[in-house]
Formats: structure tokens, C-alpha cells, sequence
């Protein structure tokens, strides 16, 4: 077990820089800059900038280096010091912008996954030991449905539905009195009133492909020789399927639990958008549509850093949980 960790480790470090090296070359495959894009704004609008302005500008953020020279410099800063450099957009440090969305990004991705699992599981199991029954019937539907419907239609559909028959606008995480306000009681309560409705639409799609998914993983055990013998010894029914079927149906689960970790941070880009969030998934698409290549290329290292660790985190879980795999490390 000691030996698996450490070598799983050791290719962390390798599969980081690359993904880091490919992201930040990727970001930069359309042509011109950032600068080019802001020349271009700037012609819309009947202004113009100075040609000396502009090699200034280049020159200050690095944009007249290399490619190469760009990521060892951004590469080397964030190892060397956490500095992901500065944001060409919105002229701040990489490391503040993120920071200031980043526990509303956790808080809402916490609430989706809880609400996702405590929704999704009982009605997997029920769906399964149920096979064939009007409840499951009417599961499956609704899981087809959270399955197939896009998690930004649904939020226009449940933003018009609200707006237009409650009176009540949608939009960001707060109301406009408490933006800006410090922490209370009253912005705990507006939080709330603002967090059910992303919660609902980015679970929806989640929900249904657990309940699919532990279903059929839950009928393949049901159906296994231990399970009639344990039956045959007179063990409970509801002894019998917590303690067997049901655990050994959720490894699929276990290990792929710490690829919510990126979830987490990066959240559902769409529909946070449409939504009007202020998390880091309106960040991350402004600042591609901008070309500002050290905020993007900085999320996404940090999110595809997340999903090593998240990887990582799931086999070790898997081989704590499961007897079966912790065999093959003995």
C-alpha cells in the first residue's frame, strides 16, 4: 500500500506539468492577445490607442516574450512563490480575484452535492429493490429527464417560471441590499432565499445518472449466490441490503467521489452564467473570451491540479473501503 501511494505520487508531479504546459499553450492558440482584443473593443467604439501605449503595455505583461518564456516565468512563480501572476482584465492579482469567489464556488458546490447524494441514493436503492413499480417507473422517468435537459435551459425555464408567475427577479447570490454588506443573519437568510434555485438545476442532471447508475449496479448484486444464501440463513432483508449489495454497488461511486473536488472549484460555467453567479465559473469564461491568459490558464491549472488529487483521493478511499482491492496491494 506504502509502495502504490508513493509511485502514485511521483506521476502527480510529471501529469501536473504537462497539463499545466498543454492548458497555457491551448489558451493561446487563437490568434492575437489579449492587447489585440482590447484594440479591437477600442475600434468599436470609434477610439484608438497609441502605438507607444501599446508596446508598453506589451512589454508589461510579457506579451512581446516567447511562449516559452511566458509559461517558465508563469510557471516558475507559482511554484517558487503562489504568485499566478496578474489579470490583464480586470488588473488585479490571479490569486485575490479567485480568493474572492472562491467560498461562494465551495458553498454552492457543497450544497450541490449534498443534495445531490441525499436525493439520489435512497431513490437508487428504492428504484432497485422496487424494480418494476410504479415509484420506479416514475424515478426513472424523472431521472431520464434531469439526464437529457441541459443544466441552462432548465435554469432559463425556472428563472422565467419565477420571474413571471412569483414577481421575483433571479440572478447572482444576493439581493442588490446585501451585495455589498457584511455578514449577518439577514445575508445568511437572502444566501438561502438566493441558493435553492442553482442548487436544483445544477443537482438535476447529477441525480439522475446516480439513480441510473446505482440501480443498475445494485440489480447486478441482487442477483449474486451470496445474496440467496444469506437470505437462505434467515438474515433481514434490510440487513442484508445495507451491509452487501449496497456497498459493493457504490464503488463505482467511491472511485470517482474525488472528481467532485474540480466540481467544486470550478462549478458548472453555463449555468452560472445564465444564473448570473458569482462564483469562478463566469470568471473563468470571461477571461477566455478576453484571451487574458494568466487568470484562465490559472484556473484551470488550479482545477486539473484538483483533479490529480481528487483521482488520488478516490483510489485511496476505494482501497480503505473495499476488502477486495486492498488485496491486490498487500
Amino acid at each position: 500500500m506504502g509502495l502504490y501511494l508513493l509511485r502514485r505520487v511521483l506521476a502527480m508531479v510529471p501529469t501536473v506539468f504537462l497539463v499545466s504546459l498543454v492548458s497555457f499553450t491551448i489558451i493561446q492558440l487563437p490568434p492575437g492577445d489579449f492587447l489585440d482584443t482590447v484594440v479591437a473593443n477600442l475600434s468599436q467604439q470609434g477610439q484608438t490607442i497609441e502605438p507607444a501605449q501599446l508596446a508598453a503595455l506589451r512589454q508589461r505583461y510579457a506579451l512581446d516574450q516567447p511562449m516559452v518564456v511566458q509559461y517558465t516565468t508563469w510557471i516558475t512563480n507559482i511554484v517558487t512563490r503562489g504568485d499566478f501572476g496578474q489579470s490583464m482584465l480586470y488588473g488585479k492579482p490571479v490569486s485575490e480575484l479567485i480568493g474572492e469567489r472562491l467560498p461562494l464556488t465551495l458553498g454552492l458546490g457543497v450544497s450541490v452535492w449534498l443534495f445531490g447524494w441525499a436525493i439520489a441514493l435512497p431513490a437508487g436503492i428504492y428504484s432497485a429493490v422496487r424494480k418494476y413499480s410504479l415509484g420506479d417507473y416514475v424515478l426513472t422517468s424523472m431521472a431520464f429527464v434531469g439526464i437529457a435537459v441541459p443544466g441552462f435551459l432548465l435554469a432559463l425555464t425556472v428563472a422565467f417560471i419565477q420571474f413571471r408567475y412569483f414577481d421575483k427577479a433571479v440572478g447572482g447570490m444576493f439581493s442588490p441590499e446585501y451585495a455589498d454588506a457584511a455578514w449577518n443573519l439577514g445575508k445568511l437568510l437572502d444566501f438561502l432565499d438566493h441558493l435553492w434555485l442553482p442548487v436544483l438545476v445544477l443537482s438535476l442532471g447529477g441525480i439522475g445518472g446516480t439513480i441510473r447508475v446505482l440501480r443498475a449496479n445494485l440489480l447486478d448484486e441482487l442477483r449474486k449466490p451470496y445474496v440467496v444464501t444469506a437470505r437462505s440463513r434467515g438474515l433481514s432483508e434490510r440487513r442484508l441490503l445495507v451491509a452487501y449489495p449496497v456497498r459493493v454497488a457504490l464503488n463505482p461511486f467511491i472511485a470517482t467521489v474525488g472528481w467532485l473536488i474540480p466540481a467544486l472549484f470550478d462549478g458548472e460555467v453555463l449555468v452560472s452564467t445564465v444564473l448570473g453567479l458569482e462564483t469562478t465559473g463566469p470568471l473563468l469564461l470571461r477571461s477566455l473570451e478576453s484571451q487574458d491568459m494568466y487568470l484562465a490558464g490559472s484556473i484551470i491549472f488550479i482545477a486539473c491540479v484538483l483533479t490529480v488529487i481528487g483521482t488520488l483521493i478516490s483510489d485511496i478511499l476505494l482501497v480503505l473501503v473495499d476488502p477486495r482491492v486492498r488485496a491486490g496491494y498487500a
